[in-house]
Protein backbone atom coordinates (compact mmCIF):
# COMPACT_ATOMS: atom_id res chain seq x y z
CA UNK A 1 0.00 0.00 0.00
CA UNK A 2 1.28 3.24 -0.95
CA UNK A 3 1.02 7.04 -0.46
CA UNK A 4 0.36 8.82 -3.29
CA UNK A 5 3.09 11.51 -4.50
CA UNK A 6 2.45 14.94 -4.78
CA UNK A 7 1.60 16.65 -7.77
CA UNK A 8 4.54 17.35 -9.08
CA UNK A 9 5.19 20.99 -10.69
CA UNK A 10 1.72 21.92 -9.77
CA UNK A 11 2.22 21.83 -5.71
CA UNK A 12 -0.99 19.93 -5.45
CA UNK A 13 -1.30 16.24 -3.38
CA UNK A 14 -3.01 13.72 -4.89
CA UNK A 15 -6.34 13.10 -3.72
CA UNK A 16 -6.54 10.60 -0.95
CA UNK A 17 -9.80 8.43 -0.53
CA UNK A 18 -11.11 5.04 0.38
CA UNK A 19 -12.09 2.69 -1.42
CA UNK A 20 -10.17 0.35 -4.41
CA UNK A 21 -6.34 0.72 -5.12
CA UNK A 22 -4.03 -0.61 -6.75
CA UNK A 23 -5.04 -4.33 -5.52
CA UNK A 24 -8.35 -4.07 -6.65
CA UNK A 25 -11.64 -4.00 -4.58
CA UNK A 26 -10.88 -4.83 -1.23
CA UNK A 27 -12.66 -8.18 0.31
CA UNK A 28 -13.83 -6.19 3.36
CA UNK A 29 -13.96 -2.72 2.88
CA UNK A 30 -14.12 -0.48 6.13
CA UNK A 31 -12.46 2.57 4.10
CA UNK A 32 -15.27 4.07 2.94
CA UNK A 33 -18.83 5.32 4.19
CA UNK A 34 -21.24 3.98 2.34
CA UNK A 35 -24.06 2.14 3.95
CA UNK A 36 -22.96 -1.27 4.66
CA UNK A 37 -26.91 -2.29 4.33
CA UNK A 38 -26.80 -1.62 0.79
CA UNK A 39 -26.94 -0.80 -2.26
CA UNK A 40 -30.97 -0.17 -2.13
CA UNK A 41 -32.38 -2.61 -4.53
CA UNK A 42 -34.94 -0.66 -5.96
CA UNK A 43 -31.66 1.58 -7.17
CA UNK A 44 -29.82 -1.53 -8.69
CA UNK A 45 -33.27 -2.15 -10.41
CA UNK A 46 -33.76 0.94 -11.95
CA UNK A 47 -29.88 1.13 -12.72
CA UNK A 48 -29.87 -2.08 -14.95
CA UNK A 49 -33.63 -1.28 -16.89
CA UNK A 50 -32.30 2.45 -17.87
CA UNK A 51 -32.12 3.46 -21.36
CA UNK A 52 -28.29 4.84 -21.63
CA UNK A 53 -28.19 5.12 -25.46
CA UNK A 54 -29.11 8.89 -25.35
CA UNK A 55 -28.25 11.99 -23.76
CA UNK A 56 -30.20 13.54 -20.50
CA UNK A 57 -32.33 16.63 -21.17
CA UNK A 58 -29.30 18.81 -20.64
CA UNK A 59 -31.72 21.40 -18.79
CA UNK A 60 -33.08 17.59 -16.56
CA UNK A 61 -35.58 19.61 -15.77
CA UNK A 62 -37.97 16.98 -14.61
CA UNK A 63 -35.29 16.05 -12.36
CA UNK A 64 -34.68 19.51 -11.28
CA UNK A 65 -38.47 19.59 -10.62
CA UNK A 66 -38.78 16.58 -8.80
CA UNK A 67 -36.11 17.53 -6.31
CA UNK A 68 -37.35 20.66 -6.09
CA UNK A 69 -40.60 19.46 -4.65
CA UNK A 70 -38.82 16.98 -2.89
CA UNK A 71 -37.33 19.58 -0.46
CA UNK A 72 -39.89 22.14 -0.58
CA UNK A 73 -37.75 24.78 -2.42
CA UNK A 74 -37.59 26.55 -5.91
CA UNK A 75 -36.12 24.70 -8.66
CA UNK A 76 -34.09 27.71 -9.49
CA UNK A 77 -32.04 27.14 -6.18
CA UNK A 78 -31.15 23.26 -7.41
CA UNK A 79 -27.95 23.08 -8.47
CA UNK A 80 -26.70 19.89 -9.93
CA UNK A 81 -23.56 18.14 -9.88
CA UNK A 82 -21.34 15.93 -11.45
CA UNK A 83 -20.39 14.80 -7.69
CA UNK A 84 -19.89 16.11 -4.79
CA UNK A 85 -16.11 16.83 -5.30
CA UNK A 86 -17.13 18.32 -8.78
CA UNK A 87 -19.15 20.99 -7.00
CA UNK A 88 -16.79 21.66 -4.40
CA UNK A 89 -14.28 22.50 -7.25
CA UNK A 90 -16.76 24.62 -9.18
CA UNK A 91 -18.31 26.81 -6.14
CA UNK A 92 -14.08 27.42 -5.00
CA UNK A 93 -13.50 28.77 -8.45
CA UNK A 94 -16.99 30.29 -8.87
CA UNK A 95 -16.23 32.23 -5.00
CA UNK A 96 -13.09 33.12 -5.89
CA UNK A 97 -13.62 34.94 -9.25
CA UNK A 98 -16.45 36.53 -7.59
CA UNK A 99 -14.45 37.95 -4.45
CA UNK A 100 -11.64 38.70 -6.02
CA UNK A 101 -7.52 37.97 -5.46
CA UNK A 102 -7.85 38.76 -1.58
CA UNK A 103 -11.02 35.98 -1.03
CA UNK A 104 -9.93 33.21 1.40
CA UNK A 105 -11.60 30.21 2.55
CA UNK A 106 -12.18 28.69 6.15
CA UNK A 107 -12.00 25.23 6.67
CA UNK A 108 -12.19 22.63 9.68
CA UNK A 109 -9.46 21.45 11.63
CA UNK A 110 -10.13 17.81 10.17
CA UNK A 111 -11.94 18.06 7.66
CA UNK A 112 -12.54 15.94 3.53
CA UNK A 113 -9.37 16.84 1.72
CA UNK A 114 -11.07 17.89 -1.64
CA UNK A 115 -11.71 21.37 0.11
CA UNK A 116 -8.58 22.37 0.70
CA UNK A 117 -7.07 20.88 -2.72
CA UNK A 118 -9.75 22.43 -4.09
CA UNK A 119 -8.93 26.03 -2.62
CA UNK A 120 -5.40 25.45 -3.06
CA UNK A 121 -6.21 25.02 -7.09
CA UNK A 122 -8.64 28.21 -7.23
CA UNK A 123 -6.23 30.09 -5.50
CA UNK A 124 -7.98 30.65 -2.59
CA UNK A 125 -6.18 32.02 0.79
CA UNK A 126 -6.45 29.49 3.85
CA UNK A 127 -7.94 32.00 6.77
CA UNK A 128 -7.88 31.01 10.42
CA UNK A 129 -10.55 33.44 11.11
CA UNK A 130 -14.15 32.68 9.89
CA UNK A 131 -15.00 36.39 9.57
CA UNK A 132 -12.10 36.85 7.39
CA UNK A 133 -13.42 34.09 4.81
CA UNK A 134 -15.06 34.74 1.67
CA UNK A 135 -15.85 30.94 1.53
CA UNK A 136 -16.12 28.50 4.65
CA UNK A 137 -16.94 24.80 5.07
CA UNK A 138 -18.91 23.21 7.26
CA UNK A 139 -19.85 19.02 7.24
CA UNK A 140 -22.16 17.68 9.40
CA UNK A 141 -21.82 14.60 10.69
CA UNK A 142 -18.42 15.38 10.08
CA UNK A 143 -15.88 13.40 8.23
CA UNK A 144 -13.49 11.66 9.60
CA UNK A 145 -14.95 12.35 12.87
CA UNK A 146 -18.59 11.92 12.65
CA UNK A 147 -19.36 14.65 15.13
CA UNK A 148 -21.20 18.11 15.39
CA UNK A 149 -19.21 20.84 14.00
CA UNK A 150 -18.36 23.29 16.84
CA UNK A 151 -19.09 26.35 16.71
CA UNK A 152 -21.44 26.16 13.26
CA UNK A 153 -24.10 27.51 14.34
CA UNK A 154 -22.65 30.93 15.54
CA UNK A 155 -20.99 30.89 12.26
CA UNK A 156 -24.50 30.92 10.13
CA UNK A 157 -25.32 33.34 12.40
CA UNK A 158 -22.58 35.52 11.92
CA UNK A 159 -22.63 35.41 8.34
CA UNK A 160 -22.68 38.66 6.26
CA UNK A 161 -22.72 39.77 2.57
CA UNK A 162 -20.34 38.19 0.63
CA UNK A 163 -19.64 35.60 2.45
CA UNK A 164 -20.72 31.97 1.15
CA UNK A 165 -21.32 28.86 3.82
CA UNK A 166 -21.24 24.92 2.39
CA UNK A 167 -22.97 22.35 4.31
CA UNK A 168 -21.49 19.07 3.67
CA UNK A 169 -24.68 17.11 4.19
CA UNK A 170 -23.35 13.82 2.72
CA UNK A 171 -23.43 11.72 5.87
CA UNK A 172 -26.38 13.16 7.36
CA UNK A 173 -29.37 10.41 6.02
CA UNK A 174 -26.71 7.94 7.69
CA UNK A 175 -26.90 9.82 11.32
CA UNK A 176 -27.14 7.33 13.58
CA UNK A 177 -27.26 9.64 16.99
CA UNK A 178 -27.60 13.18 17.84
CA UNK A 179 -29.45 16.05 16.29
CA UNK A 180 -27.94 18.92 13.68
CA UNK A 181 -26.58 21.99 14.50
CA UNK A 182 -29.09 24.10 12.05
CA UNK A 183 -32.71 24.86 12.59
CA UNK A 184 -34.53 24.98 9.47
CA UNK A 185 -34.38 28.41 9.63
CA UNK A 186 -30.61 28.68 9.51
CA UNK A 187 -30.22 25.97 6.64
CA UNK A 188 -31.62 28.69 4.29
CA UNK A 189 -28.64 30.73 4.66
CA UNK A 190 -26.40 28.09 3.80
CA UNK A 191 -25.59 26.19 0.54
CA UNK A 192 -26.75 22.54 1.32
CA UNK A 193 -24.88 19.86 -0.62
CA UNK A 194 -26.45 17.05 -0.84
CA UNK A 195 -24.68 13.26 -2.44
CA UNK A 196 -26.97 10.55 -1.65
CA UNK A 197 -24.79 7.53 -3.50
CA UNK A 198 -23.22 7.50 -0.09
CA UNK A 199 -26.45 6.52 2.13
CA UNK A 200 -27.92 4.19 -1.02
CA UNK A 201 -24.80 2.14 -1.06
CA UNK A 202 -24.07 2.87 -4.62
CA UNK A 203 -20.72 4.76 -4.34
CA UNK A 204 -19.97 3.98 -7.77
CA UNK A 205 -22.47 5.79 -9.15
CA UNK A 206 -21.53 9.71 -9.53
CA UNK A 207 -24.08 12.24 -8.79
CA UNK A 208 -24.79 15.44 -6.50
CA UNK A 209 -26.93 18.55 -5.98
CA UNK A 210 -26.49 21.80 -4.01
CA UNK A 211 -29.74 23.24 -2.21
CA UNK A 212 -28.91 27.51 -2.88
CA UNK A 213 -29.75 29.45 0.26
CA UNK A 214 -33.10 31.14 0.11
CA UNK A 215 -31.76 34.58 -0.64
CA UNK A 216 -28.81 33.13 -2.86
CA UNK A 217 -26.23 35.99 -4.43
CA UNK A 218 -27.19 35.83 -7.94
CA UNK A 219 -24.10 36.21 -9.34
CA UNK A 220 -22.67 33.64 -7.93
CA UNK A 221 -25.90 31.42 -8.58
CA UNK A 222 -25.41 32.53 -12.34
CA UNK A 223 -21.30 31.79 -12.26
CA UNK A 224 -21.88 28.53 -10.71
CA UNK A 225 -24.15 27.58 -13.54
CA UNK A 226 -21.77 29.13 -16.06
CA UNK A 227 -19.04 26.82 -14.94
CA UNK A 228 -20.72 23.84 -15.29
CA UNK A 229 -19.94 21.16 -17.99
CA UNK A 230 -22.72 20.29 -20.71
CA UNK A 231 -24.48 17.26 -18.98
CA UNK A 232 -23.08 16.97 -15.57
CA UNK A 233 -24.89 14.21 -15.12
CA UNK A 234 -25.33 11.01 -17.31
CA UNK A 235 -28.07 8.78 -17.22
CA UNK A 236 -27.29 6.44 -14.51
CA UNK A 237 -26.82 9.74 -12.28
CA UNK A 238 -30.29 10.50 -13.29
CA UNK A 239 -31.58 7.51 -12.28
CA UNK A 240 -29.86 7.76 -8.67
CA UNK A 241 -31.21 11.47 -8.00
CA UNK A 242 -35.08 10.64 -9.39
CA UNK A 243 -34.66 6.93 -6.65
CA UNK A 244 -33.71 9.09 -3.70
CA UNK A 245 -36.27 11.57 -4.12
CA UNK A 246 -38.84 9.45 -3.23
CA UNK A 247 -40.04 8.52 0.10
CA UNK A 248 -39.32 4.15 -0.67
CA UNK A 249 -35.39 5.16 -0.62
CA UNK A 250 -36.04 6.86 2.78
CA UNK A 251 -38.41 4.50 4.39
CA UNK A 252 -35.10 1.99 3.64
CA UNK A 253 -33.06 4.05 4.65
CA UNK A 254 -34.97 4.46 7.85
CA UNK A 255 -34.75 0.75 8.34
CA UNK A 256 -30.94 1.35 7.79
CA UNK A 257 -30.20 3.26 10.06
CA UNK A 258 -31.80 0.64 12.59
CA UNK A 259 -29.65 -2.10 11.29
CA UNK A 260 -26.38 0.32 11.24
CA UNK A 261 -27.36 0.82 15.25
CA UNK A 262 -26.92 -2.87 16.34
CA UNK A 263 -23.91 -3.01 14.22
CA UNK A 264 -22.24 -0.36 15.73
CA UNK A 265 -22.94 -1.32 18.87
CA UNK A 266 -21.50 -4.71 18.78
CA UNK A 267 -18.40 -3.32 16.52
CA UNK A 268 -17.43 -0.64 19.21
CA UNK A 269 -17.70 -3.17 21.95
CA UNK A 270 -15.21 -5.61 20.83
CA UNK A 271 -12.56 -3.01 19.89
CA UNK A 272 -13.15 -1.36 23.70
CA UNK A 273 -12.37 -4.55 24.87
CA UNK A 274 -9.30 -4.70 22.42
CA UNK A 275 -7.83 -1.55 23.93
CA UNK A 276 -8.86 0.25 21.04
CA UNK A 277 -9.13 4.28 21.95
CA UNK A 278 -12.56 5.36 20.13
CA UNK A 279 -13.53 8.75 19.36
CA UNK A 280 -17.27 9.46 19.45
CA UNK A 281 -19.43 9.35 16.26
CA UNK A 282 -22.95 10.59 15.09
CA UNK A 283 -22.68 8.65 12.22
CA UNK A 284 -21.60 5.18 10.73
CA UNK A 285 -17.95 5.54 10.63
CA UNK A 286 -15.74 6.78 13.95
CA UNK A 287 -12.47 7.43 14.67
CA UNK A 288 -10.21 5.03 16.67
CA UNK A 289 -6.25 4.53 17.92
CA UNK A 290 -5.33 0.99 17.56
CA UNK A 291 -4.10 -0.96 20.78
CA UNK A 292 -1.69 -3.25 18.75
CA UNK A 293 0.88 -5.11 20.86
CA UNK A 294 2.44 -6.30 18.13
CA UNK A 295 4.24 -2.68 17.83
CA UNK A 296 7.59 -1.95 19.26
CA UNK A 297 6.95 -0.06 22.46
CA UNK A 298 2.82 1.23 21.28
CA UNK A 299 4.64 2.58 18.32
CA UNK A 300 2.73 1.80 15.36
CA UNK A 301 3.99 2.24 12.11
CA UNK A 302 0.81 2.76 10.07
CA UNK A 303 1.73 1.65 6.68
CA UNK A 304 2.84 -1.44 7.53
CA UNK A 305 0.00 -2.42 9.73
CA UNK A 306 -2.75 -1.09 6.79
CA UNK A 307 -0.58 -3.48 4.36
CA UNK A 308 -0.95 -6.46 6.77
CA UNK A 309 -4.45 -6.39 7.26
CA UNK A 310 -4.63 -5.25 3.28
CA UNK A 311 -3.07 -8.75 2.55
CA UNK A 312 -5.87 -10.30 4.99
CA UNK A 313 -8.67 -8.93 2.15
CA UNK A 314 -9.30 -5.69 5.43
CA UNK A 315 -8.94 -2.10 4.29
CA UNK A 316 -8.61 0.86 6.83
CA UNK A 317 -8.91 4.71 6.40
CA UNK A 318 -5.44 5.95 7.78
CA UNK A 319 -6.45 9.17 8.92
CA UNK A 320 -3.35 10.96 8.89
CA UNK A 321 -4.44 13.30 5.70
CA UNK A 322 -7.55 14.00 7.97
CA UNK A 323 -4.70 15.82 10.63
CA UNK A 324 -5.16 12.47 12.69
CA UNK A 325 -1.97 10.80 12.79
CA UNK A 326 -2.16 7.45 14.29
CA UNK A 327 -5.23 6.97 13.63
CA UNK A 328 -8.00 5.32 10.94
CA UNK A 329 -11.37 5.70 10.41
CA UNK A 330 -13.28 2.65 10.53
CA UNK A 331 -16.89 2.51 8.60
CA UNK A 332 -19.61 0.18 10.63
CA UNK A 333 -19.83 -3.30 8.68
CA UNK A 334 -21.94 -6.63 9.19
CA UNK A 335 -21.23 -8.71 11.81
CA UNK A 336 -19.40 -11.29 9.75
CA UNK A 337 -16.87 -8.73 8.61
CA UNK A 338 -16.34 -7.46 11.93
CA UNK A 339 -15.58 -10.52 12.78
CA UNK A 340 -13.01 -11.20 9.79
CA UNK A 341 -11.21 -8.14 11.47
CA UNK A 342 -10.84 -9.45 14.32
CA UNK A 343 -9.72 -12.98 12.94
CA UNK A 344 -6.73 -10.39 11.24
CA UNK A 345 -6.27 -8.02 14.14
CA UNK A 346 -5.84 -11.61 16.28
CA UNK A 347 -3.39 -13.05 13.40
CA UNK A 348 -0.98 -10.22 14.39
CA UNK A 349 -0.96 -11.13 18.10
Amino acid sequence: MQVPAPGGATGLDSPLHGGPDAAGVPLHDLSTNANACGPWPAAVQALAALDARHYPDPAYTALVRQLADWHGVAPARIVLAASASEFIQRISVAVRLQAGRAAGVWLPPHAYGDYARAAQAADLARCADPAAAALLWACEPSSPLGQAEPGLAARVAALRPGQTLVLDQAYEPLRLSGAPSLDAAALQRVWRLITPNKALGLTGVRAAYAIAPLHADAALLARLRALAPSWPLGAHGVALLQGWASAPAHDWLAACRDTLRGWKLRQLEWLSRLGWQIEPSDANFFVAACADPASAEGRLDMQTWLCGLRRHGIKLRDCASFGLPGRVRLAVAPPPVQDALLAALEARR
